[in-house]
């Protein structure tokens, strides 16, 4: 704490910070741990064209996974990257428009795509006269180990082999559309901690499932990859997450990974057993009350995660340590009181600095990132400083 608040005394808090040091040495360690497999940045968990040319730069990094086409379109024009894959199916039809315009754009960008119903959207969009579009094929990654029983994000039907199949024949069959790619996200396993603190039958639990839903979706991808290079041939076969990506990487038929919260290292990452990132990113509220002995009230300071609502998904007070949130009154809109006994070292105009649950969402609370180089500090704006928003 004290390197940190000599080195921003002279900004007034509310802001956020980043740790260069810790960003760089996290972009490292995933590099590591995909083991020769390249990693598109997935741009949802970081939010900051300055931080995504960074991990660019970083051998073993390559492309950009988007989460809308609006964004996308925007870093390409920005010379970010001409390697994009947006990972979320689009209905943006001005996005669209201006995809079809775009020669350089429509070779640089690939769509997910899970049904006819996407190609019939994008033909109404921009009519038959453009460049084709590039699709990528999502795949379900979830485990169904029972009839009705659905284990992971739900985002694609299309989950078997077969069903890959047909759906790559029809898009193969339309006109106006080139499938480059095949993608499958196993939220169950590269999303939830196997060593949540505190729980250790429920870390058991999670190893098990994990083990048995890689077990069946090594299979079952494989089969998908098989069937669907048998109809044509692809440029890439996507897989992973930060937290599975020494599994995914194992895989012979992935041929490429994806990972974003891994370099910013938000405290819902802090309950993994194969890997630790680095809090690369804090916050730093002020004390703006001393309402008693043991507590201090900080200005602001409601940033809560997406999500399922839980403990899990509120900012962490890091420093200084020994501090923790109430439970009457959490992280507030206008306020957020801490209690522990460091609360009596702390006077009116300290700063107390927090994790934020997830990785990219504090970029949409701050216009800036304040980066901590060494001793030297710079600013640079956040996609909500630059007056992007993409949902």
């Amino acid at each position: 704490m004290p390197r940190l608040d000599e080195i921003t005394s002279e900004l007034d808090p509310p802001f956020a910070v980043v740790d260069l040091d810790a960003f760089d040495h996290n972009a490292a360690d995933l590099v590591r741990r995909a083991a020769g497999r390249p990693i598109r940045v997935a741009t949802k968990s970081v939010r900051c064209r300055e931080l995504l040319s960074r991990a660019l730069r970083t051998p073993g990094f390559a492309g950009l996974m988007c989460y809308s086409l609006a964004e996308a379109l925007w870093l390409h024009r920005e010379g970010i990257s001409d390697d994009i894959l947006v990972a979320y199916p689009t209905v943006d039809r001005g996005a669209l428009r201006e995809l079809a315009a775009d020669p350089a754009a429509a070779a640089a960008i690939a769509l997910v795509v899970d049904s006819p119903e996407h190609l019939d959207l994008v033909d109404a969009a921009v009519g038959p006269t453009r460049p084709d579009i590039r699709l990528c094929l999502e795949v379900d990654a979830s485990w169904r180990p029972l009839p009705g029983l659905h284990i992971g994000t739900r985002r694609s039907p299309v989950h078997t082999a077969d069903q890959a199949r047909r759906s790559a024949a029809t898009i193969l069959r339309r006109k106006g559309f080139q499938l480059v790619g095949l993608m499958a996200y196993e939220g169950q396993i590269a999303g939830i901690g196997d060593a949540p603190v505190g729980r250790p039958l429920r870390g058991a639990a999670v190893r098990w499932l994990q083990r048995r839903s890689a077990a069946e979706l090594v299979e079952r991808r494989a089969a998908v990859v098989r069937a669907v290079r048998a109809m044509t041939s692809l440029e890439f076969v996507n897989g992973g997450g930060t937290g599975s990506l020494e599994r995914t990487a194992a895989e012979p038929v992935v041929t490429e990974l994806a990972a974003g919260s891994g370099l910013i290292g938000p405290s819902l990452f802090d309950s993994y057993r194969a890997f630790q990132p680095r809090p690369a990113v804090r916050f730093a509220l002020p004390v703006v009350h001393r309402p008693a002995p043991r507590i201090a009230t900080l200005f602001g300071g409601g940033y809560l995660a997406s999500g399922p609502p839980g403990a899990d998904r509120v900012p962490v007070p890091s420093l200084p340590r020994g501090l923790r949130l109430t439970a009457t009154e959490g992280a507030g809109e206008v306020q957020t009181p801490v209690v522990g006994a460091a609360a009596d070292q702390l006077r009116l105009g300290d700063r107390v600095w927090f994790r934020h649950a997830k990785a990219g969402e504090l970029a949409e609370r701050f216009t800036h990132y304040h980066l901590v180089d060494g001793a030297r500090l710079t600013s640079v704006p956040t996609y909500r400083g630059e007056g992007r928003s993409f949902g």
